[in-house]
């Protein structure tokens, strides 16, 4: 359905920077909800600052032998990646794991394991579900669906960005779609595009769906054959195993190189992250989108607007809007730095009453709509008046580089027929010439 409604272009908010900052949060989270296992503790919290505020007043009661088998784990891993990433280290740190809490019997001393596994493949039938279900379950359905959709978007596009791969929601909405049906006639958990699975895959190289292939027949395998070792793993290894994962997923670097580079965007992936790790990943996520929409709306609510100079050698170069800015004497060659709105309209007013209310006298001004790709009610009326206010004081106003829906809506608005005949102009140099026309 959500393919259908083509809701889709829900993960264009999601920004590269937004993306950093979503899966560090999200590495974060994971790492600190796996200490407890690691340290053989029992942490209570359902949010991640209280639970890392339990796991500290539990360590004096830390289980030894848990935490030799986490660091065990660690070690092997760590190792084994130095000699080469393509070392299935912790596999080999699993296999390790089981083997000795099995030869230890470590469940009987005190070492918490992952127990009997059901042998065999999951048995297919239809949902036991009643009316009553539907209207307890519709709500956690909806809860489920928006952070599937987010996180399965934020990850698959983090991802793609990361390999500059191509990257299709719509593609990815079609498969969790069939996946989650699936699952209800098997169930199973719900399927999701999970940051730490996708991890795994990633760390030991996998690029296309031959590694999903590939996970299945192993899974298959081990669900037939080898469920019996399995019960010997102890949580203390497989947290550890989740720990690994998620700190691969805390991108230092990145955030780094956005605070070098771009201190407000820095904040957005910050705010990200924090909000991830504080709020939980559903409410993680709608303030990312939301960060994201206030950093849009920053930018376009002050643009660059400039004046247009010709250089000596015939180019045009930008100065910047300043009372008595000329781009030769009489003319002022006006350009507005991107869309007009509500929010960013009062500013070409602003600029446009700086401009003719200094310096030297105003015979033309050509406001130049190159970044200009709409133009709304509210931005209408604010250019009405500027066409007004030059016109009283004399002064003619025409345009360029209008786009053709821009000069649709400006004919609508009437902005067209109060400017008069030849107010639109192909180019600023094309303006230019039918201004120096004018004055010969």
């Amino acid at each position: 359905m959500a393919r259908l409604a083509r809701l889709a272009f829900l993960a264009n908010f999601l920004s590269r920077t937004v993306l950093v900052g979503f899966l560090t949060g999200v590495g974060i989270q994971v790492a600190a909800g796996q200490l407890p296992g690691m340290l053989g503790v029992t942490a209570a919290g359902r949010s991640t600052l209280p639970k890392l505020a339990n796991t500290a007043r539990a360590l004096p009661h830390a289980n030894l032998a848990d935490v030799a088998i986490s660091a065990g784990v660690i070690v092997i891993v760590m190792v084994t990646s130095r000699i080469s990433r393509k070392i299935p280290g912790m596999l080999i740190a699993v296999v390790i794991a089981i083997g000795v809490s099995r030869a230890a019997d470590l469940a009987r001393h005190g070492v918490a394991v992952v127990g009997p596994v059901p042998r065999g493949l999951p048995s297919l039938g239809l949902p036991a579900l009643g009316w009553h279900d539907i209207r307890a379950l519709t709500g956690v359905a909806l809860s489920l669906f928006v952070v599937i959709l987010a996180q399965s978007a934020a990850t698959s596009r983090a991802y793609a960005a990361k390999y500059e791969e191509e990257f299709s929601e719509d593609d990815d909405l079609v498969g969790l779609g069939a996946a989650n049906a699936a699952a209800a006639f098997s169930g199973t958990f719900a399927v999701n595009g999970s940051p730490t699975k996708a991890q795994i895959v990633a760390a030991a190289g996998g690029r296309s769906q031959l590694s999903q292939l590939t996970a299945s027949v192993v899974v298959l395998l081990v669900l037939v054959l080898l469920t019996a070792p399995l019960a010997y793993l102890p949580d203390a290894a497989l947290a550890a195993v989740v720990f690994l994962i998620a700190a691969g997923l805390v991108d230092l670097a990145g955030m780094r190189h956005i605070m070098a580079t771009r201190k407000h965007e820095f904040a957005v992936a910050l705010v990200t992250a924090v909000a991830v790790v504080v709020l939980g990943v559903e409410y993680g996520i709608v303030l990312a989108v939301i960060a994201s929409i206030v950093d849009h709306l920053r930018h376009s609510y002050s643009p660059l607007n400039s004046v247009l100079v010709k250089s000596p050698e015939g180019h045009w170069r930008v100065i910047p809007v300043a009372p008595g800015a000329r781009s030769e004497d009489g003319l002022v060659v006006y350009r507005f730095g991107t869309s007009l709105y509500f929010a960013n309209a009062a500013k070409l007013g602003e600029d446009v009453l700086t401009l003719a209310s200094h310096g030297g006298p105003l015979r033309w001004m050509i406001i130049d709509m190159v970044a200009v790709e709409d133009v709304d009610f509210t931005a209408s009326d604010v250019l009405a008046k500027v066409v007004e206010h030059l016109h009283q004081r004399q002064v003619r106003l025409v345009f360029s580089n209008v786009l053709g829906p821009v000069r649709h809506q400006l004919d609508r608005y009437g902005i067209s027929a109060a400017l008069g005949p030849r107010a639109y102009y192909e180019t600023p140099t094309e303006a230019l010439e039918a201004f120096h026309a004018e004055r010969r």
